[in-house]
């Protein structure tokens, strides 16, 4: 008697599922035999051998045959040419790494769609299952993203990631790159005299004082300024103002002036004598980002001259910063880096490479210029020189004795010293050098450096900070789709509402122009990878969000075009509003962003950021501005009016760039 067999319908769906691909023509191409070479880590950099591995894999605890894991941030361009009907994978964050904090965000987006986006996965969580139809698609993307939180053990992997493909076969390629014209997009400045930099500025009673009163035009100029408090002198043909403060708080009105044989002009500006320093967001150059920890005396004298010559300080720049590296370093087999940590006394030594610190301040305000120093509450610093742990009162004395008008206080050992991360331990070193520097017989701006942990933005100005970093370095973000950049100043902007005069959000330095990489600091400084576009988003974006403006590229290789970005007068204004509102996003998704920051005189600056990979057209409305009637709308970057507008306004704007306009009302 012949056998019947019964087969389920499950089992029959399976074997349907099973064998469609191959009745259909089918084929399976797996992500691991294409050339993952051509994965980039960072904007444009290579991956290294060392950031790519095949199998095995695992997520979870679940191990996988098959896939590809790389280190976020990652990107890999596959070009399908619409021979592939599907891509599938399961993604995480590989279990190699433990305990410790990683986290990824995946995303595949085709053809400049977003198809599968994971949310931010963690260490140890289980692997996310994708599955998505790239009928037709040209071109895949695959974005392992370090959820903006630093690059700190995010090992991305794409397990079990393959194509059901048709017609063409995949194929890795490299990043698409981008040839965009370096387009000087600001006008030179005349040979007239104009004032710029801040309306206002703050001073403790009884304090040095400095201040050069930024202003492009032809020189020889003349200054003069009328009201000028009792105790401050102005040079009339540098327009510097040196001496001491009043003793008392108060507002002093003064009038600047200057003339030159192409014309005159004035500008009222605020000297206020109380409590309050930074009523501005500070402006300057620090050198972590170019010299690193070879960093000089002379190195830091070229800055000084630079920022005089190149006309920087005509806009407001003002701090000429050092940062770590200029201490003696233990155990270092540098001979320039070694010696006694302190002197007898416990005062702190530096190194070879800064003779005489009296000298390097005497020299920059001999400029008109202020000084910036970095150290750390911990016992060593970020690079491994001593800080300033049990000697802070005396380090403190020291800096302000040797003449320095701003401290960078970085976190970094400073962990090794706290109990646990309370908010009472990450606050504790801040308020005991806070308490210091408000004692002391000079201004010292304290810069708070330690990331963003526990809410620095909501503490940071109670405790004697005036600017504080929200984020891990900018230099260490690297980029996806955008560059880095882009996911620090995202970050930043969710915090507008805690940004007041004297109280800053600070994303770090701006790096265009010539900069050096943090991940191989021993190179010299190279031209940066950001398109023009990129670098008038970055100065628009910093801008509007009311944040510290400091250069860190080499200052011995500015170009016509880097100086173009950092100063234009119109954009800058917008960072010193003496109002000191931060702008507020009010549009942001993943195409789009919309910065509006109002000023003091009631118009209303806008950043109109197209975070695409193409050029288009961008509507602004006025419902989303909260503005009413006519507006005239001026382009900051060009320094030009475009015209009178009603209800909306539309302009197109390139891949990666902005808009950048001030509306005021209009009759």
């Amino acid at each position: 008697m012949a056998r019947r067999y019964r087969i389920s319908r499950i089992a029959v769906l399976l074997i349907v599922t099973a064998i469609a691909p191959v009745l259909r023509g089918a084929e399976t191409v797996w992500l691991s035999d294409l050339d993952i070479s051509k994965m980039t880590v960072g904007w444009g950099e290579p991956v290294k051998d060392a950031s790519i591995q095949k199998q095995p894999l695992t997520i979870g605890g679940r191990k996988f045959d098959r896939g590809v894991g790389s280190h976020a941030d990652s990107v890999l361009f596959v070009e399908l040419a619409g021979g592939s009907k599907r891509f599938s994978a399961r993604v995480g964050v590989d279990s190699e790494v433990g305990s410790n904090i990683g986290s990824i965000e995946f995303k595949v987006i085709g053809d400049d769609k977003e198809l599968f986006s994971s949310g931010v996965m963690k260490a140890q969580e289980a692997a996310k299952e994708l599955d998505v139809d790239v009928t037709g698609v040209k071109t895949l993307i695959l974005i392992a993203g370090s959820a903006g939180d630093g690059v700190s053990y995010d090992h991305a992997d794409w397990a079990d990631a393959k194509f059901e493909v048709t017609g063409v076969k995949p194929k890795a390629v490299d990043r698409p790159s981008v040839d965009e014209e370096m387009v000087i997009l600001t006008p030179r400045p005349g040979p007239a005299p104009k004032i710029n930099g801040p309306r206002v500025y703050g001073a403790r009673p009884g304090s040095p004082f400095i201040y050069r009163i930024p202003c492009t035009g032809e020189r020889p100029m003349t200054f003069t300024a009328k009201k000028l408090p009792k105790g401050l002198k102005l040079d009339e043909t540098t327009g510097i103002i040196t001496g001491t403060t009043p003793e008392k708080a108060k507002k002093h009105k003064v009038t600047f002036g200057v003339s030159n044989e192409h014309g005159k002009a004035k500008r009222d500006f605020t000297l206020a004598v109380g409590d309050t320093l930074a009523l501005t967001p500070p402006m300057g150059w620090n050198h972590w980002y170019t010299w690193y920890d070879r960093i000089t005396d002379a190195h830091m004298r070229q800055a000084a001259d630079v920022m005089i010559d190149s006309g920087m300080a005509d806009f407001g720049y003002q701090y000429v910063n050092i940062d770590d590296c200029w201490m003696i370093r233990p155990g270092s087999k540098d001979p320039e880096l070694i010696g006694e940590n302190r002197k007898a006394d416990g005062t702190i030594n530096t190194n070879s490479r800064f003779p005489d610190m009296k000298a390097l301040t005497e020299y920059i305000h001999g400029k008109g210029l202020r000084a910036g120093l970095y150290t750390g509450p911990g016992p060593t610093t970020c690079a491994g020189f001593v800080a300033s742990y049990e000697h802070e009162q005396q380090d403190a004395v020291t800096f302000a004795e040797w003449g320095f008008d701003f401290l960078k206080y970085d976190w970094c050992s400073y962990g090794r010293i706290a109990k646990d991360n309370s908010l009472a331990e990450l606050q504790k070193p801040y308020i005991l050098m806070g308490d210091i520097l408000k004692k002391l017989d000079r201004d010292i701006l304290l810069n708070i450096c330690q990331y963003g942990m526990g809410n620095v933005w909501e503490w940071g100005g109670q405790v004697g900070g005036h600017c504080w970093r929200t984020t891990g370095d900018l230099g260490l973000e690297r980029g996806t789709l955008l560059p880095g950049f882009y996911h620090i100043g995202l970050a930043n902007a969710q915090h507008w509402q805690y940004a007041k005069p004297g109280q800053w959000n600070d994303p770090d330095y701006i790096l265009i122009g010539f900069v050096g990489n943090a991940f191989r600091s021993g190179d010299p400084a190279r031209r940066t990878s950001l398109s023009a576009n990129e670098q008038y988003s970055y100065m628009s974006m910093w801008c509007l969000m009311a944040s510290p403006l400091f250069y860190s590229g080499d200052m011995g290789r500015l170009d016509e075009f880097t100086l173009n970005v950092l100063c234009n007068a119109e954009v800058i204004e917008v960072d010193q509003d003496p109002l000191g509102r931060q702008g507020k996003p009010i549009v942001q998704d993943k195409g789009t962003l919309v910065l509006a920051k109002p000023m003091e005189d009631g118009s209303m600056a806008v950043g109109l950021f197209n975070l695409r990979e193409a050029g288009r057209p961008m509507t602004l409305n006025w419902e989303q501005l909260g503005l009413k009637g006519k507006q005239r709308v001026r382009d900051l970057w060009r320094q030009e009016d475009i015209g009178v507008f009603e209800g909306e306004f539309e302009t197109q704007v390139a891949r990666h760039g902005v808009a950048m306009l001030r509306f005021f009302a209009s009759r």
